[in-house]
């Protein structure tokens, strides 16, 4: 009787996983924990190049560290073109665990990564509103375009912190929230009194103007505010109330892989393991999504194993650099 019990359990629970992958099949076996995929994907969308030493190389680009990150907390990472079809975009969503927005310097309603961007940003909704879970983080601008598609408009004023580390003034949420709260004691001490953030940015969105923007306010939690050099109060660190969406204004990719001397990028052991515990939250957020690749040939093209970084480091503030 326990055995057939047992085995009428497992066969329901594996029913459930079936479901939620919408009856796909999926390029990886079925592990015995049906809790949590263990082979997650993170897709990065790649930027716009607009500096004329980079041109060169190609149209769009990711940094290095932005992949190096995302593997470092336990996953593989699928770089996502601008030039696709929205059909092909609704494929690589449904074959990815997360999705990457990273830092740069383009139009935040024009572009075609806000364009791409936005895509992305709907289906993610209407997963989750659907019980099918999917993350979004947003690094430097890929917070501020957060913000944006949030609001329905640009709120963004000039917030400068640039080539500056910071430390984090955490608001009360901070200690509750997803994000930071299985932080170990002695580093979430740390955060507000060391410069563990990197700053690298011309413009923000203030406290004032977060809290007075009723869509955004009712949208996210703000974990951390900073002082620009400007004297502007903006705000650095951000939690989805009901969406598993996040952003920060700072770049924990960098503290762990980017070594030039002639930018302020934090390296102290508090700051590696920031970045370290973060990639890892913002990962484990990935497991939780069942999305899946329909056979391994299709998984194994579209990895970003397939590309080699080129070496940037003598002439601009990225040590290697992927270009597409």
């Amino acid at each position: 009787m326990a055995s057939n019990l047992g085995s009428h359990l497992h066969l329901h629970l594996l029913g459930l996983l079936l479901a939620r992958l919408g009856g796909r099949g999926c390029a990886a076996p079925i592990t015995a924990r049906l809790d949590t995929n263990d082979r997650p994907v993170v897709g990065i969308l790649t930027q716009i190049v607009v500096d004329d030493v980079l041109k060169p190389f190609g149209k769009t680009y990711i940094p290095a560290s932005y992949v190096k990150y995302v593997e470092a907390g336990g996953s593989r990472v699928v770089p996502i073109r601008l030039t696709l079809t929205t059909t092909d975009y609704e494929k690589i969503f449904k074959s990815i665990n997360g999705l990457l927005l990273i830092g740069g310097a383009v139009d935040l309603e024009t572009s075609e990564f806000a364009r791409v961007a936005g895509i992305f940003y709907r289906l993610a909704l209407e997963a989750n509103d659907a019980g099918d879970y999917f993350p979004i983080w947003g690094t430097c601008m890929g917070m501020q375009l957060l913000t944006v598609l949030a609001a329905n408009e640009n709120l963004l004023t000039k917030t400068p912190a640039h080539n500056i580390a910071l430390p984090l003034n955490l608001t009360k949420a901070a200690y509750s929230s997803r994000m930071f709260k299985d932080f170990p004691s002695q580093l979430m001490s740390a955060l507000p009194r060391e410069p563990l953030s990197g700053n690298f940015h011309h413009y923000g969105i203030t406290v004032t103007t977060f809290m007075e923007n009723e869509k955004l306010e009712h949208f996210y939690k703000i974990l951390s505010t900073n002082i620009a050099q400007n004297g502007a109060h903006f705000v650095s660190t951000i939690e989805g109330k009901r969406y598993p969406f996040y952003g920060v204004q700072w770049h924990p990719e960098i503290n762990p892989f980017q070594w030039n001397s002639k930018f302020q990028f934090p390296h102290s052991s508090n700051a590696v393991q920031l970045s370290s515990l973060l990639a890892e939250f913002f990962v484990n957020e990935g497991r939780r999504s069942f999305h899946c690749f329909a056979d391994p040939e299709e998984e194994a093209s579209a990895l970003i194993y397939n590309y080699m970084p080129v070496f940037t480091g003598n002439f601009s503030g990225y040590q290697q650099t992927y270009f597409f």
